[in-house]
């Protein structure tokens, strides 16, 4: 049973350190050996990483120390201390991609967004676990506040190397609901972004995928969305991720969308009862909400996204089923029984099936545009419950489809192509249980603002 308390709990910021590098009371190098000091201590139970490099770390560090005490730092996130999901390529680090098939890979070049983070000066301290090539299949990481617990997945690494406080921020990725739910699951804040608006340079196969931050608040988790995108911009073709080069100030919303999902009637009664007493804080507060039977257009939403799970699938699983076919017949061995199932199940589709697919994709995102006019953005439980216990697979039996738990609250930001900002405002037996902003397509800044909002006003 974790202890966690969002009141209680004090994350790893970095932006509120500037002032110290600037006139010398602190230096990124200082930072760095404290974020070392706390990767040595916990790691061992945590298993975050995949790869540190520390020597790397330490010089890149140093240049920053040089160039804040020179009043010249290259961005606000120089000398940030910052994971990258092993899905992404790094030249000076293997990129493995939690897979025994990709064991040894070692392509020595940048993805466009670890790029763009050396050129804003962060220090690259490592690789963190993700799940196998991004999927189901989970890696040896644990929850930092329960080590009996999954993280989450795909970005197991990543979030929990921030709630851990190991480090201020890391990259995720996500195509149903791989930022949101592991930052959920371990107190993290993320930034979902619009789909397309952080450039992800190598890894471009999927319709839905998007890189984000975790971090341990909505300000550095800005930065560092705005560090990348400002320096290598969307994927092609895509609107840049884009709003204030600082941190969005606090937005209370006027009115609020209080988004279900299918999930809702999956949930235990402790969540939906912690959920209805933030809601409830958010009406005190004075926030009109606007539920499913309040608005014919918000029960036309909630059916559009109904079976989000399925449908994120479906279109996943169509996108990599020759990439994941190429790499089993190539590495048989090096695959899990778990993905190739998921391969299974693609190639029983037809074109047909993936076009039906998008059909409802953008019918949701109808949907979801007809509601604009109604509030300022949607509330939704970022996580079905705390992080479900997981001890591994049981020989013999079938395998667990979510080992790392259920995407169903995180697949409509992902269908809709909209952002979303994980906040930890929600504590469930002892656990992290996190809530979502969701905004229309390009409203990044609002989601954050209002993300920032709710967790200055204590809702």
């Amino acid at each position: 049973m974790g202890d966690y308390s969002p009141t209680g709990f004090r994350a790893l910021t970095w932006h509120d350190q500037a002032p110290a590098f600037r006139d010398g009371t602190d230096t990124p190098r200082g930072y760095l050996e404290r974020c070392l000091a706390t990767i040595a201590e916990r790691e061992p139970v945590v298993r975050a990483w995949t790869a540190i490099n520390e020597a790397g770390a330490r010089a890149a560090a140093d240049a920053s120390t040089a160039r804040w005490k020179a009043g010249r730092p290259l961005s606000p996130i120089d000398g940030m201390p910052i994971g990258i999901k092993d899905l992404l390529e790094t030249r000076d680090m293997p990129t493995e991609m939690g897979c025994a098939a990709y064991k040894g890979n070692f392509p020595k070049r940048d993805n466009a967004a670890v790029r763009a983070l050396r050129d804003a000066g962060a220090v690259v301290l490592g690789k963190t676990v993700t799940t196998e090539l991004g999927g189901s299949h989970p890696g040896p990481t644990t929850n930092p506040f329960d080590p009996a617990r999954t993280p989450g997945g795909s970005s197991s690494g990543s979030a929990a190397a921030v709630g851990a406080r190991m480090v201020p921020a890391a990259i995720g990725t996500q195509v149903g609901g791989s930022i949101v739910r592991p930052a959920a699951y371990c107190g993290n804040v993320a930034i979902k972004p619009t789909m397309g608006g952080i450039n992800r340079g190598e890894r471009q196969a999927t319709s839905m995928s998007t890189h984000g931050p975790h971090a341990g608040c909505v300000e550095d988790a800005w930065l560092v969305a705005m560090a990348i995108a400002s320096r290598v911009g969307g994927d092609p073709g895509r609107v840049a991720f884009s709003g204030p080069a600082a941190p969005p100030a606090p937005l209370k919303p006027e009115r609020l969308v209080v988004m279900e999902t299918e999930g809702w009637a999956e949930l235990d009664a402790g969540t939906k009862a912690a959920f209805a007493t933030l809601l409830g804080r958010l009406e005190a507060a004075g926030v009109a909400l606007i539920r499913r039977a309040d608005h014919p257009l918000v029960e036309r939403f909630e059916r559009g996204i109904n079976g989000a799970r399925a449908l994120c699938n479906a279109i996943t699983g169509w996108e990599n089923r020759w990439g994941t076919r190429n790499l089993v017949d190539q590495f048989p061995d090096g695959v899990s029984e778990r993905a190739k199932q998921v391969l299974a199940k693609a190639e029983a589709m037809g074109v047909a099936d993936y076009q039906d697919a998008l059909a409802a994709r953008e019918e949701a995102q109808l949907r979801h545009a007809r509601i604009a006019p109604l509030a300022d953005a949607v509330i939704g439980l970022a996580c079905p419950g705390p992080a479900p216990l997981w001890g591994g697979d049981v020989p013999g039996q079938p395998l667990n489809p979510r080992p790392t738990g259920d995407f169903v609250f995180n697949a409509p930001s992902s269908m809709l192509f909209a952002p979303a900002v994980t906040v930890p405002l929600l504590a469930v037996e002892g656990m992290p249980v996190g809530v979502q902003v969701m905004a229309q397509p390009n409203q990044d800044a609002r989601a954050a603002a209002i993300g920032r909002w709710l967790l200055q006003a204590a809702i």
